[in-house]
């Protein structure tokens, strides 16, 4: 069996059966929205590679479920997606090419992939999901230094340094030294909760807890909507997929 096949195995559902020349030994691979595949050196026995997965049949139904609940939480990028930052769209379509191109211009993150291939293909979701990244880097750092600048001018504060980052689970951080690091991902929120970040990381400056005074701080610097604007920041996620 030289050509990837897909079985339908009992208990286990769709396996795809695929034969790979740089593949030394018989496993199994498990990808959000790839499903289960089989992966061995070309002629392999297939009975073997039937048998393999019959065995580990449990272990399979316990990583599927993981890889499902995880695939609930990612965003499956296509042509039909929504997404937009302070400047740019997102726009997906196929294309006459081999690879993935990304161009940023015009207010468009265009991305072409390959018009023979699913979208849906872990390369290409990595692909769009760099080029997102990538241009919301660009962005913050055009945008949140100016931005953090004017806030803290405004409000008579000072911090040392700013750093953007990817940060994986937090808007924005301030340091005990009052080096301020925010996420590029604020780009995604919409300019009124930017600076309710902005703001929240200049009153740690300040206040180094989130005790009364630190509130307090915050609301004179919002205008009395600290504690709405935080209700809405729970809408938000720092990831997007």
């Amino acid at each position: 069996m030289n050509e990837p096949i897909v079985v339908a195995i009992e208990g286990v559902g769709d396996v795809m059966f695929r034969p790979d020349k740089r593949s030394k030994r018989l496993s199994i691979r498990l990808k959000p929205f790839e499903g289960v595949q089989v992966i061995y050196p070309p002629g392999f026995p297939v009975k073997s590679a039937f048998d393999f997965v019959n065995e580990k049949k449990e272990w399979i139904k316990k990583a599927r479920i993981k890889m499902e609940a995880r695939e609930s939480d990612l965003t499956l990028f296509d042509e039909t997606t929504q997404f937009k930052s302070r400047s740019f769209t997102l726009k997906i379509q196929k294309a006459p090419r081999n690879d993935v191109r990304l161009h940023l211009a015009n207010g468009y993150l265009n991305v072409y992939y390959p018009q023979h291939l699913n979208v849906a293909e872990t390369p290409i979701q990595e692909a769009i999901r760099y080029g997102i990244e990538e241009a919301l880097r660009r962005e913050a750092k055009r945008y949140l230094p100016t931005r953090l600048h004017q806030l803290a001018i405004q409000n008579g504060l000072r911090y040392k340094q700013l750093f953007v980052k990817n940060l994986k689970s937090r808007w924005g951080s301030c340091s005990g030294v009052d080096n301020i690091n925010l996420n590029l991902h604020l780009m995604r929120l919409p300019d009124h909760l930017i600076d309710y970040v902005l703001l929240h990381e200049l009153a740690h400056t300040v206040e180094k807890n989130h005790g009364p005074r630190f509130w307090a701080l915050l609301n004179r610097m919002t205008g009395g909507q600290a504690k709405l604007l935080a209700e809405e920041m729970k809408q938000h996620r720092t990831k997007i997929y």
